[in-house]
């Protein structure tokens, strides 16, 4: 059985990394136990752990030693060649890679980087890896700078090289290309191809290719003098400051480097305050040139600023430093968030990660980890794409898990507010966000403000709201924005970071309503333990539900725990499992099963039962022997909300368990609420439970 998959490339700067990253995040939502292994590293003297791993372990947080993920640097396997040992290295690199195959059900392993000394023979190289680890390859080669012949040719002799070496090659991927050379170079590639193996073709993203200010800093050997902790602003199009200021602003575009001489103050605070403005696009920061420093009183008044970009002196020139600036090959780094969300965006967008993953027959999926979880959530949201509102959008919380759903292009977002405060709020908090990728809406300037204002009225004039009260509560953004939703301009809404639980679904309730069958609003969890997720319901609605309310809790959570790819097996829990245990909380429990087992026979349910003989199987077959739930349990409801809540956060504190939600349940339409102390993962999590609840699921 196949535990492995080895990428190669014909050429430096191929952009392999959107490939790792891409399979990486696929294969993780696939299978529990990943590693990442490069056969050949390179190492400099600065003794700095290689770029690759350092990117893929930190982002997907895989727990392997960093010693574990390589076998030699170029130094050794060159030494080894030189002195004719060559076979002493591939007997290293199996030896590290079947160690890795005894603790993982899978390895993507990457190949080597066509840098420095040996290059030559790096081809070779990987052929001979791929061989003699047994894994099926890609081979990945970029169009930059090749005719489609010499692109085409030499794919073609690569592939015929793998296949005359009995390493089976599933999937071309021709990386960088020009968009309106695609189907010619497919065509191209095809014509020597047999039909199993894939052509796959991705496009020049420019964002991927341009230096971040950190790698421009340490290009020209840079000093910073403001801005160091955004360094990781991705540069735009250059614009060289030789001209009066005047005229010097028509050249700001979004994301431009300022490329000006170090005395040229009315230049310097002239881009900054740019940037600050609302009728200019933002800056990614600027470079000093000629080794002149501003005079002490500008850098003063640059200091005291509230929002300010890296600011960068350089001894060269300014024509030497925008030619060096130029020829900046621009690499992904562990920090460069940004990026790795775009690669991986990208790969989403172009490869069919399932078609080549499906070639492949190693995968066994006999849990379901909190990372599979995350990563079926965001394929069930792609697959229908829907518009969710974002009310608080002044909170950097909001603002940045914003930023992540519009790069990787998950959702249609929505923020309510001023335009001008939202991108003030965005430069003072250094956040590298295009505006442009998300609907900006001030309710009072909308242009159905006043028909929604009539729709509220309508709605609530029996009572006794007139149209002045109307048009009060449209200028409150959780109304407003659970009206977006109720006239269909909005999917779904997720409030909470700085509103109340009652102000978020107040609005929902008085005119959204509920939904058929359906005579309350309860509230799940997904807790993303090691081995599993469960299903906390409610742990942050309804303070003491009576025994009919905690039946509906119960079915509405194995509803949900259903259309979330989870097989309901309910427990009820309560102090005591089965007939043991006498008083009105258990009788409540006892008394709310049997309802659910009447409305639902085909639901697997289980109460009483305590906390420990549902989860734990040892503790389950003892207490209640033959019990298709206890032990096995994934939906967990609580007697009460005292109990509920405080569990999930004994449990997600306790364990580091990964708790997405609270995700309503029971209304017509997605409106979900954050805890006031919600982080931004939480706030995106919900916001794609949010878009798949909007899918009707």
């Amino acid at each position: 059985m196949n535990k492995g998959l080895y990428i190669a490339t014909l050429e430096p700067n191929s952009g392999k990394s959107i490939i790792s990253l891409g399979l990486m995040q696929n294969i993780l939502g696939k299978t529990a136990k990943v590693a990442y292994f490069r056969p050949v590293i390179n190492k400099d003297a600065s003794g700095k752990h290689d770029n690759h791993i350092e990117t893929i372990l930190s982002h997907f947080n895989l727990d392997i030693p960093y010693t574990d993920t390589y076998a030699l640097t170029r130094n050794e396997i060159m030494q080894n060649r030189n002195a004719g040992k060559i076979g002493d290295s591939l007997d290293i690199i199996i030896k590290k890679y079947k160690a890795l195959e005894e603790q993982y059900d899978f390895i993507l392993v990457e190949g080597t980087d066509f840098t420095g000394e040996g290059s030559v023979f790096e081809f070779d190289w990987n052929v001979n890896i791929a061989k003699n680890l047994g894994l099926p390859t890609l081979l990945v080669s970029t169009g930059v700078g090749k005719t489609l012949e010499e692109f085409t040719s030499s794919l073609e002799m690569a592939y015929k090289t793998y296949k005359e070496e009995d390493v089976e090659v599933i999937a071309l991927i021709a990386n960088k290309i020009q968009p309106k050379n695609i189907d010619i170079l497919t065509a191209a590639l095809q014509k020597f191809l047999p039909d199993h193996v894939e052509v796959l073709t991705i496009p020049m993203v420019k964002s991927l290719a341009s230096p971040t200010m950190k790698e421009i800093k340490d290009t020209l050997q840079g000093e910073v003098l403001f801005g160091e902790e955004h360094l990781s602003n991705l540069s735009g199009k250059f614009a060289v400051g030789a001209m009066q200021l005047r005229n010097f602003l028509t050249h700001i575009t979004e994301g431009s480097v300022v490329i000006t001489p170090g005395d040229r103050a009315d230049l310097i605070l002239g881009s900054l305050q740019a940037h600050i403005s609302s009728n200019y696009p933002s800056i990614s920061g600027i470079v000093l040139t000629g080794g002149i420093k501003p005079e002490p009183p500008i850098l003063q008044l640059i200091d005291g600023l509230s929002t300010v970009v890296p600011v960068i002196s350089v001894n060269d020139g300014t024509f030497n430093t925008t030619h060096k600036i130029g020829n900046i090959k621009s690499n992904i780094y562990a920090e460069s968030k940004s990026k790795i969300l775009t690669s991986i965006e990208t790969f989403q967008k172009y490869v069919s990660a399932e078609g080549l993953l499906d070639k492949l027959t190693s995968f066994e999926n006999k849990v379901i980890t909190p990372r599979m979880f995350q990563f079926n959530l965001i394929q069930k949201a792609l697959k229908h794409k829907k518009r969710i509102v974002l009310p608080e959008a002044l909170d950097p919380r909001i603002l940045t898990a914003a930023a992540r759903l519009a790069v990787l292009d998950i959702v249609d977002i929505v923020l309510l507010g001023d335009p001008k405060a939202i991108k003030a709020k965005v430069n003072e908090i250094g956040l590298q966000f295009d505006l442009k990728k998300v609907q900006i809406i001030l309710p009072a300037s909308y242009s159905k403000f006043e028909d929604y204002v009539n729709t509220f009225y309508e709605l609530r004039k029996h009572k006794n709201v007139n149209m002045d009260m109307a048009r009060d509560m449209m200028n409150d953004v959780s109304y407003f924005a659970t009206m977006m939703i109720y006239k269909g301009d909005a999917d779904g809404m997720v409030s909470g970071a700085i509103h109340t639980t009652q102000h978020t679904i107040r609005p929902a309730l008085q005119f959204i309503k509920t939904k058929p069958g359906c005579s309350i609003v309860s509230s799940v969890f997904f807790m993303c333990l090691d081995d599993r997720v469960s299903v906390f319901g409610d742990c942050a609605i309804n303070p003491n539900p009576n025994a009919a309310q905690l039946a509906e809790i119960a079915i509405s959570s194995a509803h949900s725990a259903a259309a979330f790819g989870i097989e309901p097996r309910v427990a009820m829990l309560s102090y005591s499992s089965g007939t043991s245990g006498q008083g009105a909380d258990v009788e409540k429990v006892r008394e709310a099963t049997e309802i659910v087992k009447q409305k639902c026979p085909d639901l697997k349910i289980e109460g009483p039962i305590q906390y420990d003989a549902a989860v734990d199987l040892n503790v389950g077959k003892s207490k209640m022997p033959g019990s298709e739930v206890a032990g096995q349990a994934t939906v967990l409801i609580f007697p009460d909300l005292n109990t509920g809540n405080n569990t999930y956060k004994a449990v997600q504190r306790e364990t580091g368990a990964l708790a997405i939600g609270p995700m309503l349940q029971g209304l017509n339409k997605p409106v979900n609420d954050l805890s006031r102390g919600c982080t931004v993962d939480d706030v995106f999590n919900t916001v794609v439970l949010t878009a798949i609840q909007a899918q009707g699921l």
